[in-house]
């Protein structure tokens, strides 16, 4: 049995595109190691830094508009929707971590 590589038609002008080459197998190569390493932890705790200083800002902006002294009530929808979406992410990154430990408890030995 012969396996063709694909061809895919042209788009907008930009030609033919050239046949895909089959995969090949990945090379698993040793993690490296090096002064830019940083471990997992303290990127963990790095981020929390992050997303209390994006609500602390949009709180401080919450009360400036509030009082009135704030200019441009964009700058707190901005700052609202980034500590939002900050929380979301960080609240779904906690579940899926907690969603491995409990399948990773779940294995047998």
């Amino acid at each position: 049995m012969d396996i063709m590589p694909l061809q895919f038609p042209s788009v907008s002008g930009a030609g033919a595109l050239g046949p895909i080459a089959a995969p090949t197998p990945a090379q698993h190569a040793a993690p490296a190691s090096g002064p830019g390493d940083t471990e997992f932890g303290s990127l963990v705790l790095d981020g929390l830094d992050r997303l209390e200083g994006l609500t602390d800002k949009a709180d401080g902006l919450a009360v400036q508009a509030a009082t009135g002294k704030l200019e441009n009530i964009h700058d707190y929808t901005i700052a609202a929707s980034e500590a939002s979406v900050a929380s979301q992410l960080t609240v779904s990154l906690r579940n899926r971590a907690v969603e491995a430990f409990n399948e990773i408890m779940r294995m047998q030995v």
